[in-house]
């Protein structure tokens, strides 16, 4: 070293002394800024009721929750930097850093439990509130009835079915007015000072500090969201506490975001600005890759796959989901179970995968994907459940759809399979179009719609037959089983099953791992028999991405978190 040192300095007095030396100059600084391709514009900013990955992505580079998932998929401490957790594990007791809002006041325990009984509040109708449930009262608040300032259990008739009266041509829930709930004693969360929250669990859930970690359960400013309701529709009124706060929106373009200087881990954030754009079509989003505007982008053409992975543009990660159409089952003919199914059968998935989306998915022949460990150690909960179905099993349906009604396809009434716009989402559709027509004899018509509008016409049941997808939110069977309960803010088929939410609830009181995965299995086992969706194929997660960024971070949840990611 110390040789080294006088090399140098020899070095410099030479330079000195002569004078005439070039000194070669030190290489330019590396433009600590990104962009990167949303794909779609995101339904919302508002954590408590977006819920697409583009909405979740944003809802990261804004908030920081409790926790903060790393690239292992293992929550560590974000706004709370300690907690306990109690002998019976269904008490947590978190204790806040010093933390700051974008508007320079503290993050407080209080602004975590007004979030929470926010998004649980029945008044907001969030499809998302379910992700509460898990804490103590929660549900019994999401559908509890406001009558004035108050909240009341809904009524129930002497077998206990729910009482509804019509109200202006509407069906509505009749309140039992002597059960109210408070939500300021009935809910378990409760600041008990501005540095400690704490949290009471319905049951023991043994990831519930992952789901701290999720854009679900992220705080909002009680000072500023609870006297403005439009708060999130204005950035001025945007008041966030993540690593980069947001400052321009331009609606179906783009968003811009930078380094917020009030986070409390701002050390650790190397980015200081990036841009996220709206460009649902692949090949474009491609072209603006390969022409240095875009350093990354999730939506890719399956037809360029092959070639920009074996030319290192495209990384191949691990993405825990399933791609799925599910039927409108209070529509005819798909409230006939014969039907569904037959449709479901007349797919070859391992066609539609080799050939159409070619990314290396894997076809499903079952609804929870591969990658999720089961009760013994080193088993994995889709292997221990195999499989419920033949692929491309053309007989079979031929066969259900005649026992429908509907021989050879005839007499088969018109349809639509509605899908959001994006080259691969058509791909897909047309596939399966011309396999159904091959197969059944049943012709259908495809619809694309901008993605707020088909979230809408999903939510309210205005189709046929959706595209849809989902990516876990937890490593747990049970973030793609819950979702399929009765009235589920996800559940969007109009299906339900009461043995089947018999067993989600059971799965969900039980701390046995043995007890609480052979339910699920059995729970998984009343889906596939119901049919109430189709799942195609499991995901990979190819991302199209820049030599120069390092430490990318895409969770095999789906979501992109920016934190740690830098330029070089």
């Amino acid at each position: 070293m110390r040789k080294a040192l006088s090399l140098v300095l020899i070095a410099v007095f030479l330079v000195s002394l002569f004078g005439g030396l070039s000194v070669v100059p030190s290489a330019k600084a590396v433009a600590q800024e990104v962009t990167y391709n949303l794909d779609v514009e995101p339904e919302g900013i508002d954590p408590a009721i977006t819920n697409s990955i583009a909405a979740e992505d944003v809802g990261l580079l804004v908030f920081d929750g409790l926790t903060r998932i790393d690239s292992k998929n293992v929550p560590q401490p974000a706004i709370a930097k300690s907690w306990t957790i109690s002998k019976d594990l269904k008490t947590y007791t978190f204790t806040l850093r010093d933390a700051y809002w974008t508007n320079g006041t503290p993050v407080t325990a209080y602004d975590f439990e007004y979030a929470w009984k926010r998004q649980l509040s029945p008044e907001l109708a969030s499809g998302i509130a379910y992700y509460l449930y898990y804490v103590y009262g929660g549900e019994a608040f999401n559908e509890s009835i406001k009558v004035g300032s108050k909240y009341y259990v809904q009524a129930v008739d002497a077998k206990g079915n729910p009482v509804t009266k019509t109200v202006g041509g509407k069906v509505v829930p009749v309140p039992n007015m002597a059960k109210e709930i408070d939500p300021s004693k009935n809910v378990g969360v409760r600041a008990l000072d501005a540095k400690t929250l704490k949290v009471y669990l319905q049951s023991p859930t043994t990831y519930f500090l992952s789901l701290t970690g999720l854009p679900f359960l992220l705080p909002v400013c009680k000072a500023v969201v609870s006297t403005n309701d439009t708060w999130a529709n204005n950035l001025t009124n945007y008041v966030t506490d993540g690593p980069f706060k947001l400052t321009q929106w331009s609606h179906n373009d783009k968003m811009v975001f930078v380094k917020n200087p009030t986070y409390w881990d701002k050390a650790a954030v190397k980015l200081t600005k990036i841009t996220c754009y709206m460009v649902e079509d692949s090949s474009t989003a491609l072209s603006m890759y390969q022409s240095g505007q875009l350093d990354a982008s999730a939506n890719i053409p399956s037809s360029e796959l092959p070639k920009l992975v074996a030319s290192g543009d495209v990384k191949i990660l691990p993405y825990l989901g399933t791609e799925y159409y599910r039927f409108n089952v209070t529509k005819k003919p798909f409230n006939d179970v014969r039907v569904r199914k037959a449709l479901n059968l007349a797919i070859d998935r391992k066609s539609l995968t080799a050939s159409v989306t070619r990314g290396g998915e894997v076809p499903a022949l079952a609804w929870v994907p591969y990658g999720i460990a089961d009760a013994v150690p080193g088993s994995d909960f889709r292997t221990v459940g195999g499989t419920y179905y033949k692929d491309d099993d053309i007989a079979t349906a031929k066969a259900l759809l005649a026992q429908a009604g509907y021989p050879n396809g005839k007499g088969f009434p018109a349809f639509t399979l509605l899908y959001n716009t994006s080259d691969s989402n058509k791909s897909n559709a047309e596939a399966i179009q011309g396999m159904w027509k091959k197969n059944l004899g049943i012709t259908c018509t495809l619809g694309s719609e901008e993605a707020g509008v088909f979230y809408n016409d999903r939510t309210s049941l205005n189709y046929d037959i959706a595209r849809s997808s989902w990516v876990a939110d937890y490593i747990d069977p049970m973030t793609f089983l819950d979702l399929w309960v009765t009235g589920g803010g996800n559940n969007k088929t109009g299906w339900g099953n009461k043995p089947y939410d018999a067993l989600i609830a059971k799965a969900k009181a039980t701390t046995d791992p043995k007890v609480r995965m052979a339910t699920l299995h059995a729970a998984e086992k009343i889906l596939m028999t119901d049919m109430p969706i189709i799942p195609l194929y499991y995901y990979v997660g190819p991302v199209l991405l820049s030599k120069h960024i390092k430490n990318f971070y895409q969770s095999t949840l789906g979501f992109v978190d920016w934190k740690t990611a830098y330029m070089g």
